[in-house]
């Protein structure tokens, strides 16, 4: 049974004689309003948290800065919710695509541009330059969790552009270094700066967005990654031109141009992103005294999430973990497969990425050409991520969809180990390309480990610890192509084989590992006198994902 299913269960803790008839005729009212189905679960959970013996187990805390929005007698109509979905991904979340772009192109920046005289003017040798990667990986891993429960405290709206401000002021800095020590130092410092801005986001989106709209509303933001490899290279294409003017080469231009840019994106999303979606009243934001929600909007925002998961309402926004919440988290071990899998599902192609540029570049082609020939690959990345997104939601199943990213890459893997040694480089290419543009469900995992937590306290730390795992696997993954292996990969594409195997059978696992844990809590439940069931609700210690009235999402 999933989340949505336990809303009509909740209706069995009251007497039948009590609940039955009222939740039939809110039915009947509900459709005649105009809801959807989905709306329609809401409104069933909204009549049971109504209840008296109810109201309070589930009404939000004093400190929650929605509470003065919360009514759980309020109603709304399907095309209202519409529109105010419609609103918030206009106002929010096309800010925040533009803000993962950015993040995107500065992540890379200085990997970017090799061949302009990157490693001459640098003062590097070949093996320095590569060491730059690992250092920033590492780097970004470990300051991923601190910057995560700093985001908690200060709120995820003013880190995230601080966050933004620091790292592109270091990324403009590279543009006058030289040597390996400033190079791995700026790194570092990139890394430390960057960490924790993916999980800082989709805490900041929860705010805002149900469970079941979060993944695909993630894959939106997912889409500036191969977008900011575009613009970078086509940046770096248009400076190489004035190389050398002002005796400045072509790729310090780039990032200190890319850098600046960033750094006016951090100052102003400091000043637009709203603390919540009931604090968007602001000069800077909206002439309008009353923001960018009226509050009969505000009122179906803050409703729609609680009634989607009310644990949201335990905290307010900026309240810090304490270490008890923190040890608490770190010992969820109903989150370890989803850390595995974060380890793990995403290596078959991180090293593809940089074979595809060895392979463009013994093509021996423009600029131009070669940047060309990566937007095949980069458009089925893009669609493929949207889609499968899109249809796990469809389809309420995630894990054994997920399969297909490694479904995806095993013959791929097997065609290019079958292949002679003295290929032409256009053979490797087709395979290379077509194998890089697997589906990515980094937004479909992401989104579990949000839902599953079932407590912010929990989520805070459970989507910082996945996406710990997600960055872990490019450092594992550097060295699965050696250079004694080169310029083919053997012994390399064997590994990544039985990885994608591997994979493959982590995910049915997983889902096996949820569907357990459900079956037995269900049964547990179903045992229960509705008496008990509400005396088990009024009295547990069991918080998050431990009650017994939690269903995991799989």
């Amino acid at each position: 049974m999933d989340r949505d299913g336990l809303n009509f269960e909740l209706a069995n803790l009251l007497e039948e004689d009590e609940v039955k008839g009222p939740v039939e005729d809110e039915s009947k009212r509900s459709l005649e309003s105009g809801f959807d189905e989905s709306d329609l679960l809401h409104t069933k959970y909204g009549e049971a948290i109504s209840n008296s013996a109810l109201r309070q187990i589930y009404r939000p805390v004093t400190s929650y800065e929605g509470l003065h929005r919360y009514d759980s007698d309020f109603k709304w109509s399907k095309d209202e919710g519409k529109k105010v979905v419609r609103k918030i991904d206009w106002r929010i979340c096309s800010w925040m695509c533009l803000m993962f772009l950015a993040l995107q192109v500065d992540r890379g920046n200085i990997m970017q541009p090799r061949s302009d005289d990157v490693l001459e003017s640098l003062g590097l040798t070949a093996d320095q330059y590569k060491t730059g990667q690992p250092i920033y990986f590492g780097a970004l891993v470990l300051a991923e969790l601190p910057s995560q429960l700093i985001a908690k405290r200060l709120g995820a709206n003013v880190w995230l552009p601080v966050q933004m401000i620091c790292w592109s002021l270091v990324a403009s800095i590279q543009s006058g270094m030289h040597g390996p020590n400033t190079f791995w130092t700026t790194r570092a410092l990139i890394g430390v700066f960057e960490a924790g801005f993916v999980p800082s986001s989709v805490l900041y989106l929860s705010n805002f967005y149900t469970s079941t709209e979060l993944p695909i509303r993630l894959s939106w933001l997912w889409v500036a990654y191969p977008m900011a490899k575009i613009v970078s290279a086509l940046m770096a294409y248009t400076l190489a031109h004035i190389s050398g003017l002002y005796n400045i080469p072509g790729w310090r231009w780039l990032i200190g141009l890319e850098g600046a840019l960033t750094c006016l994106i951090g100052c102003i999303s400091y000043l637009y992103l709203p603390p919540s979606p009931t604090q968007t009243a602001s000069p800077f934001r909206s002439p309008c005294e009353e923001g960018w929600f009226t509050a009969k909007e505000e009122k179906i925002i803050i409703n729609r999430i609680l009634r989607d998961d009310p644990s949201k309402g335990s905290t307010h926004n900026r309240e810090p973990l304490t270490f008890h919440q923190l040890r608490h988290a770190l010992g969820d071990y109903h989150m370890y497969p989803l850390y595995l899998l974060g380890l793990t599902w995403q290596m078959p192609m991180i090293p593809i990425g940089n074979w595809m540029s060895s392979t463009l570049h013994m093509l021996a082609l423009d600029p131009l050409t070669t940047n060309l020939l990566t937007l095949p690959s980069y458009a089925i990345w893009i669609l493929n991520l949207l889609v499968f997104t899109s249809i796990s939601e469809w389809l309420n199943e995630r894990l054994l969809l997920s399969t297909v990213s490694q479904i995806w890459v095993l013959p791929l893997l097997i065609a290019l180990d079958s292949l002679v040694q003295d290929r032409e480089a256009w053979q490797t290419w087709g395979p290379v390309m077509v194998l890089y543009a697997q589906p990515f469900v980094h937004a479909i995992l992401l989104g579990l480990a949000s839902r599953n937590a079932g407590s912010v306290q929990t989520r805070t730390v459970a989507v910082a610890v996945y996406d710990m795992c997600f960055q872990a696997s490019n450092l594992i993954s550097l060295n699965i192509y050696r250079r004694e292996d080169a310029p083919y990969y053997f012994r390399g594409n064997k590994i990544l084989l039985c990885v994608a195997a591997w994979n493959i059978v982590l995910f049915v696992a997983t889902k096996s590992f949820y569907t357990f844990y459900n079956r037995r809590r269900e049964r547990i439940w179903g045992g229960m006198s509705s008496e008990r069931q509400g005396e088990y609700l009024a009295t547990t210690k069991d918080e998050g994902n431990k009650r017994l009235d939690f269903r995991f999402t799989h």
